[in-house]
């Protein structure tokens, strides 16, 4: 990491450090307010003495990050985060003298990228695979159909009301729920309760949940629900036919919906298949190049999945404030994954520069106006929304880097294992 670091030793000639500093005490003169001076007033000699260090610190910064910026445009340096002045040697009557310890981008000398072997086969869609799908759709479209009383059987839809009588702190009281008797995603308690119950009667049923229970307030509880059993209904499911299918969408056929399907999962397959195949091209490349990694892009990296982690802990209904996290340890046991993804998309991007490719106008209008569709908003407005926290700039990139993986997978040699 340490070969992206650099240093910069700088002078700044007593002149130029006493216009400046004549400069900050003329801003400041503008804005002191002192008690027995008008506003904008107060005698420059008096600032000076009252705000020593302030004007010092003031003169430092703006003239250190000036010389700097001259002197990196000069040398052609490509400087990443923010540089850090240390050493500062100021004194009345003497040059500024100061060090920069800066880092820059790292220089990727790219080894072969095109003709990478990759393992990938074309996808397969099955006349199973197409029923399979289609049994769905037709499970979408069922009709639950109320029938006579009778015993409650394995297959059957019981509409229960539900209460808890114990062992929730807060109660549970459902007055309509449909639970199909024997799934595999019933408790299985409500299971073996209900077996034999018939519309009209009631009973309690004790319902132990597992740990791993999705709703965590009922996870490895035990709770007694007073069960109703009002109505026992029965799923019929459409016919597979050609009104089906125009029911579904733009079809005039069952065939015409067999092979919309047959198309649809290749499509899924295909992209799955591509994405791991691309994935496999990156690691390739991460092996095969080994250069420097700045801090500064190292950190922005970790910080970015660090935030994807807090955000998987809450889409799983955990707060991340109320558990105790060492979060040191968690950013060192992202470091590793943090220095490939940044080396990634560092040798992406140079090879993005070298075969040219860009991200076109047309592309990015295309994604902004798929997400005003999705947000149901003015394109113009979600356009400006999007460029103000610097979203559309990084659909810029995705978009290249996507072409990219695209250009790397086409060129590669496909092997089948």
């Amino acid at each position: 990491m340490s070969d992206c670091k650099q240093t910069l030793e700088i002078t700044i000639p007593v002149e130029e450090v006493e216009a400046e500093t004549t400069k900050v005490v003329a801003e400041m003169q503008k804005k002191v307010r002192m008690p027995g001076f008008r506003p904008g007033k107060v005698p420059a000699g008096l600032i000076r003495k009252n705000y020593a260090a302030e004007i010092q610190q003031d003169v430092i910064e703006s003239l250190g990050s000036r010389h700097f910026r001259a002197a990196a445009e000069k040398d052609d340096l490509k400087v990443v985060g923010s540089p850090h002045l240390h050493d500062v040697h100021f004194h009345e009557g003497e040059p500024l003298r100061l060090t920069v310890h800066f880092e820059v981008a790292p220089d990727v000398e790219l080894k072969e990228y095109r003709e990478l072997e990759v393992v990938y086969q074309e996808p397969a869609v099955s006349d199973e695979d197409i029923a399979q799908r289609i049994e769905t759709l037709r499970d979408q479209k069922a009709d639950y159909v109320n029938i006579d009383p009778r015993p409650v059987e394995n297959g059957d839809y019981a509409v229960v009301s539900l209460e808890s009588v114990a062992g929730l702190a807060e109660p549970i009281k459902q007055e309509e729920l449909s639970l199909h008797i024997g799934a595999e995603e019933t408790v299985p308690a409500f299971n073996e309760g209900l077996i034999g119950m018939t519309p009209g009667e009631a009973k309690e049923i004790d319902v132990t949940y597992p740990e791993d229970y999705a709703q965590k307030s009922l996870a490895n509880k035990t709770v007694t629900f007073k069960v109703g059993l009002t109505t026992i209904r029965r799923k019929e499911l459409p016919e597979l036919n050609d009104a089906f299918a125009q029911d579904l969408g733009d079809f005039q056929t069952a065939d015409e919906l067999r092979e919309a399907v047959r198309k649809a999962i290749f499509a899924e397959r295909e992209h799955q298949a591509q994405r791991t195949a691309k994935d496999a091209l990156i690691e390739k490349l991460i092996d095969q190049h080994e250069f420097p990694i700045p801090e500064a892009y190292l950190d922005r990296q970790i910080e970015a999945q660090v935030e994807n982690y807090l955000r998987a802990m809450a889409a799983q209904g955990v707060d991340p404030r109320a558990v105790k996290l060492d979060w040191e340890k968690i950013r060192e046991s992202q470091k590793e994954k943090a220095i490939r993804d940044v080396r990634g998309s560092l040798i992406l991007e140079k090879i993005a520069d070298r075969e040219a490719i860009q991200t076109t106008n047309d592309e990015i209008d295309r994604e902004v106006q798929r997400i005003a569709r999705q947000q149901r908003e003015p394109a113009a407005a979600v356009r400006i929304k999007l460029e103000k926290d610097g979203t559309l700039r990084r659909i810029a990139s995705q978009i290249r880097t996507e072409k990219v993986l695209n250009f790397l997978f086409e060129q590669a040699k496909k092997t089948a294992e």
